[in-house]
């Protein structure tokens, strides 16, 4: 039987639609329903990969954790990473299918892909009780509808009761929510069964008039007002999720000689940064200040520099040096600690070549760091991985076999140069061959990984503060995160919300469902993959 299907659309991007998803994905399956996400095209360079490898979007992976359930290459069969001028590597049914500029994309995506989208929904909808189908954008672009393959033409594909999601806290919230359904052809704002207004906050009576209004002119109900519900510190899209980069409210770290303040960590914000969710977990450490910067001044008091995942790392590394921050990591290394992690692992290196022109064609000397050097290559490497540290310390500290878990996505191959010394032995989950992983200084004070998701593990990110605490003679942190724990909490806080906040009855009528509160608050017996 062909699952129901419900569409979460936006009025533009950013406006809630992957939390929403998510927060559905929960509420079903706490009511018994067997529930899967679903979004056939996404653009970002936040991705994960599937237990058998295959590379999707983030914000679906953490719907399938919301659902209770693995991640499949089906959820999200087209990711489009942007690589600049105008391009992107398409990345179809979890491996690289090309790279196209917007033009060319935009004219192929109804001939040559929907078919493969709704064959995937069509595998997704023959597994599950429900699917809870995301759009991307605004279903209104009406200079792109006639090759769109995520919004209406989807939702008219699985015969979608949608939602139209539209974000008060950006301001015209009526004005958008009306354009974007007089937008739409009659046959399409039939499918739209109601709206909700997101991110509120202030007295929800003053509201009242305005959705009474938009009731009326646009013969829809409002199911709800969401409330702006801040730190959830759940995987976000895009960048326009990401903490702000030297943000003047945050103001630079000073000298201080207190061994109890927090551990000083600098992500250096590439303009290819990607996979910026591997330091939401050292971010929520109540021992860790994490910052984002693109200012040299800013690392003068750093007591970690890490350099993070980039989409384009040769690009990366000629920006790092045209803006003095090259140099400000080379002078931070020779007293401090440094991190490189997949693309930031490869620049710490001593070349990055690109023979045939993956990335950027020739060859560029890294910041010669790790004894190490990288080759792009056509064929990506995706897999999660697990192994443990191969030396029993971290930072000149006992750190007696640590383990470590993760995910590599990455199309560089790293070759070591005589007398290198491995960060990690790993393997995959689908296989019992062991490898080696990443490089460790020969001073110990810099290492470089291509284990995304690295500090989500909390075994590793606590021995890793330990350890970085005790190299930088502070006293130990006081107490630590579980992260897991803590993403489990934020998504029953989302749905919790969500269900308080929306007419439920009414939302699961539209599929012909039947709500019961008796299973409402049933949180804690969520399953886990």
């Amino acid at each position: 039987m062909r699952a129901r299907a419900i569409m979460v659309l936006g009025t533009s991007s950013h406006v809630g639609k992957s939390l929403l998803t998510a927060a559905l994905c929960r509420i079903f399956a706490q009511q018994g329903h067997s529930v899967a996400p679903f979004k056939s095209q996404n653009m970002s360079l936040n991705s994960a990969v599937t237990p058998d490898g295959l590379e999707i979007g983030r914000a679906q992976a953490l719907q399938a954790e919301a659902a209770g359930i693995l991640p499949s290459v089906h959820m999200n069969p087209i990711l489009l990473k942007p690589s600049g001028n105008m391009s992107s590597q398409v990345v179809v049914r979890g491996k690289i299918w090309g790279n196209l500029t917007a033009s060319n994309y935009h004219l192929r995506r109804v001939e040559e892909l929907f078919p493969i989208v709704a064959d995937s929904y069509e595998t997704l909808a023959s597994q599950h009780d429900i699917i809870i189908l995301e759009g991307a954008g605004s279903p209104a672009e009406i200079n792109l509808k006639q090759h769109d393959i995520v919004n209406m033409r989807m939702a008219s594909h699985a015969n979608a009761a949608c939602i139209l999601v539209g974000d008060i806290d950006r301001g015209g919230v009526f004005a958008s929510l009306f354009g974007t359904i007089a937008l739409l052809d009659p046959p399409e704002q039939n499918l739209i069964r109601g709206f909700l207004i997101n991110k509120f906050r202030g007295d929800l009576s003053l509201l009242d008039s305005g959705i009474r209004m938009m009731e009326d002119r646009l013969a829809k109900p409002c199911i709800g007002v969401l409330p702006y519900l801040p730190q959830l510190n759940l995987d976000e899209e895009d960048s326009l999720g990401l903490p702000p980069i030297d943000a003047t409210t945050t103001p630079p770290w000073l000298p201080s000689n207190d061994p109890t303040r927090p551990l000083r960590v600098a992500v250096i914000a590439l303009p290819s940064f990607s996979n910026f969710t591997d330091f939401d977990a050292l971010h929520a450490e109540p021992s860790v200040s994490l910052q984002l910067t693109r200012d040299p001044q800013r690392l003068a008091h750093a007591d970690i520099l890490i350099l993070p995942g980039s989409k384009q790392t040769a690009n990366d590394l000629l920006w790092l040096r045209s803006t003095g921050l090259a140099a400000a990591v080379l002078h931070h290394t020779r007293t401090r600690l440094t991190i490189g992690i997949c693309g930031g692992m490869q620049m710490l290196g001593q070349q990055i070549l690109d023979p045939t022109g993956i990335e950027r064609a020739g060859t560029l000397p890294g910041l010669g760091l790790l004894p190490i050097h990288s080759s792009m290559q056509p064929v990506k490497t995706t897999r999660i991985s697990s192994g443990h540290l191969i030396a029993p310390s971290l930072f000149n500290q006992p750190t007696p076999r640590t383990a470590i878990s993760g995910y590599e996505i990455h199309v560089g191959e790293t070759h070591y140069l005589p007398h290198a010394i491995p960060f990690a032995t790993l393997q995959t989950e689908a296989s019992q061959h062991t490898f080696t992983d990443g490089c460790v200084s020969t001073d110990a004070r810099t290492f470089g990984t291509y284990m995304h998701g690295l500090f989500d593990d909390d075994t590793f990110r606590h021995a890793f503060l330990t350890a970085a605490r005790a190299s930088l003679n502070l006293a130990p942190a006081s107490s630590f995160t579980d992260w897991k724990q803590q993403r489990e909490a934020a998504l029953n806080r989302l749905a919790d919300t969500v269900r308080a906040s929306l007419d439920m009855p009414q939302l699961f009528s539209w599929v012909g469902l039947t709500y019961t509160n008796a299973t409402a608050h049933a949180t804690s017996e969520q399953p886990q993959p």
